[in-house]
This record gives C-alpha cells, structure tokens and sequence, in this order.
C-alpha cells in the first residue's frame, strides 16, 4: 500500500487533489482533521462518487453527508468534553491542574446508498457492527 498527500489550501483545491488521487491510481481516498474537508464535505462525497473513488473520514458527518464510511470518535461527545472543561474553567480550575481525556466512544457509520453507487460490498460482519447504516 502507498500512501499520497494532497493538500488543501482552498476549496478548489478538492477538484485538484481528486483528480490527482485518480491519476496515481488511488483505490481510496481518507480524509483528515482539516477545516476545509469539514466544511465541504457533500464536495468530498461528490467527488468521491463521481471518481468512483471510495472516501472514508473519521466523522459521522461525513458518511450523512454521503461518503462511504466514517469510524470515529462522536463529534458531539468530543463537545460535551470541551463543555465539561470550560464549566471547570469557569469554576476557577487552572487549565494544568484538567486531565487529558482521550475519547472512549467510537462510531462506525456505513452509507449503503454509496457503497451501490460505487460497486462496492460491504460484508455482512461489518454491517452488523456499525453504529449506523445509512440506507
């Protein structure tokens, strides 16, 4: 397996990196942790779709937003961390004194209307585990 960057700088930059990943011969395409995937990400399912390229994240939102799959911590759990954090802030905690939490919530979101526009198979031990099947 290779691994190829693509980077993003400004939205157009999605199409660039896209065709780039069709023209070295990607079988996949992974997003990351980056503002501009978060905000287009109905852009990265098209493209995902229209280059017949599969497209995982690590975010639910992406795969309700029509990528293949996503397998992550919960956004909103990670939000009710930062809430905690700030309520203890609030209460006079020194930020040192805060425990480094890491997420103990995982989701795996399947979208099956992508995996049939895309020809792909998702096998039946890995439906029965996701969190959500999007039909």
């Amino acid at each position: 397996m290779q691994l190829h960057a693509f980077e993003l700088h400004v939205p157009d930059d999605l199409d660039k990196s896209f065709k780039s990943a069709v023209q070295v011969g990607a079988q996949a395409v992974m997003t990351t942790e980056d503002a501009i995937q978060i905000t287009y990400r109905t852009r990265v399912a098209e493209l995902g779709k229209q280059h017949k390229i599969p497209v995982a994240s690590e975010f639910g939102e992406f795969a309700q937003a029509g990528t293949l799959m996503s397998f992550g911590p919960s956004i909103l759990d990670q939000f009710r961390y930062a809430a905690r954090y700030v309520d203890q802030l609030f209460k006079g905690a020194r930020p040192g004194d805060l425990p480094v939490e890491q997420a103990t919530r995982f989701e795996l979101l399947v979208n099956l209307k992508t995996a049939e526009a895309l020809g792909v198979m998702i096998p039946p031990a890995i439906l029965s585990r996701a969190d959500e099947v999007i039909r």
